[in-house]
């Protein structure tokens, strides 16, 4: 034993030098360990927003290139709202230049003047991209502000539809829609409300027919018709359908060389249809209509009814171009797209909510009349870019509005009226307070929206937006 003892520690060293390097030895070891793990960990490609995956480009468009001098003319109660954003969407990710109005809309109900966009400085001053906030179509104006080579495109809706929308949205606005018990009693005898002279009756009548700036009140000829028409078709490329929306926006996507993304979209604006929750004591309008009453709501609104057959014909016949099989895989294809996206970024599977519901202030939609708009609740727990890019898709007009201000205009005392509140210009027409985070009141107001700006000759100017002739004391909130 005491030679054992001896040997080791004469040959192999003393035992505290063993127990030394075991411990050095298995420090080195976890070392390299964790260091395997740390490695493995940084090699692995950093997680990436559903929104870049190769799904989000669609169908290979071949080696066209994107259109970026778009003009929209923002029609009413269209489904409008959904392709503006589609429009805001592809600028701010690209840092393109929106023709922006002074207030929320370029001059409406007023024909469009060009000095209506804010940073215009005389015709190809500056470079504008983007075009697409409501107005009455002015060309010759419109094109002081944009390229020659701008794509020009709208979007109409069955007249009978229209107005079952307007009436609802307008109600409180339209002098002729106001006094009517409900839409059916209106239609019966229309020229017992209509009085052309009346500031917002417009609304009330071939509203299509005034977007395009023409003569919403003209007497109805073939003649007339077809003249409208023919205007139309010189100016604007494509002429979209609500009804058809989803085989619009792959039209729109072919035309534009945009990717599949870009037209992905979640119906905003959208009004509730009934009464739920808070909204239970509220009497929503009547819209009810006999088949008979749809007819004479269409004679009621000749004009727009011509335009509607005319380019619901055209539509179908560019469908038939398209080829009829490789629109409906297309659109497959965006209707899984839509719903993967709706899964990923809104709450409980996308279902649209009323304001008051929806926690996030910035996101709550702007309400105008008596019948609630809808909006939407982001996924919670989204990383950064797939937030930023579903917050885009479901982020209202007039928000978004301020935001693209903000960005082109840093320099500039943003009002933010959408953060704060106050009276504002609705993309509908009307003035409105924000719906309040609980008891969802609103506010219609009749005072003119006045701005001073310096015209681009540097002379000093003064315009009013105002779109209500005046409302009674009793509709404001005290």
């Amino acid at each position: 034993m005491v030679m054992l003892r001896s040997l080791v520690c004469g040959r192999l060293g003393p035992v505290w030098m063993w127990k030394a390097l075991l411990f050095i030895v298995a420090i080195a070891f976890a070392t390299q360990l964790l260091g395997i793990i740390f490695n493995k960990s940084s090699a692995q490609p950093a997680a990436h927003s559903i929104f870049s995956s190769p799904d989000a480009q669609g169908p290979s468009l071949g080696s066209c290139q994107p259109h970026t001098h778009i003009m929209f003319l923002k029609t009413h109660k269209t489904a409008s709202s959904t392709v503006l954003n589609m429009l805001y969407r592809f600028g701010e990710e690209r840092n393109l230049r929106f023709a922006l109005p002074l207030g929320y809309q370029l001059g409406y109900p007023l024909p469009f003047n060009a000095h209506r966009v804010k940073g215009y400085r005389g015709p190809r001053a500056t470079e504008f991209h983007i075009m697409g906030n409501h107005m009455r179509f002015n060309r010759p104006e419109v094109e002081k502000v944009m390229p020659a080579d701008t794509f020009y495109f709208s979007i109409i809706r069955d007249p009978v539809a229209l107005a079952e929308s307007s009436f609802a949205y307008y109600k409180e606005v339209a002098p002729a829609f106001r006094k009517a018990k409900g839409l059916g009693d209106f239609v019966d005898d229309p020229n017992k409300y209509y009085d052309p002279r009346l500031r917002n009756n417009h609304y009330a009548r071939n509203l299509l027919w005034f977007d395009f700036g023409m003569d919403n009140n003209a007497n109805f000829s073939v003649e007339l018709a077809q003249h409208g028409e023919a205007m139309i078709r010189q100016t604007f490329r494509l002429i979209l359908v609500s009804e058809y929306f989803d085989q619009s926006m792959i039209l729109l996507r072919h035309a534009l060389c945009w990717p599949l993304d870009a037209v992905v979209s979640f119906s905003l604006n959208a009004r509730q249809q009934k009464p739920t929750g808070r909204s239970q004591g509220k009497m929503l309008p009547n819209l009810s209509l006999t088949d008979h009453q749809r007819e004479k709501l269409r004679q009621w609104n000749a004009l727009d009814w011509y335009l509607y057959k005319a380019f619901n014909r055209t539509f179908w016949e560019d469908i038939d171009k398209f080829g009829r099989a490789q629109m409906e895989q297309e659109v497959a294809l965006l209707r899984v797209r839509r719903e993967i996206l709706g899964q990923v970024c809104l709450k409980d599977g996308g279902k649209p909510v009323e304001a008051y519901r929806i926690r996030d202030k910035n996101i709550r939609p702007f309400q105008s009349g008596v019948v609630k708009i809808l909006g939407y609740e982001l996924q919670p727990g989204l990383d950064n870019a797939t937030r930023t890019a579903c917050l885009r898709m479901i982020r209202p007009e007039i928000q978004y509005k301020d935001l693209l201000d903000s960005k082109q205009f840093p320099r500039a005392v943003q009002p933010q009226l959408g953060q704060q509140g106050q009276g504002l210009l609705a993309a509908g027409g009307a003035f409105v307070r924000h719906d309040s985070s609980r008891t969802g009141e609103k506010m219609m107001m009749g005072e003119a929206e006045m701005e001073r700006e310096r015209d681009w000759d540097g002379s000093r100017i003064m315009k009013s937006n105002q779109t209500l002739k005046g409302v009674r004391e009793k509709e404001r909130l005290r």
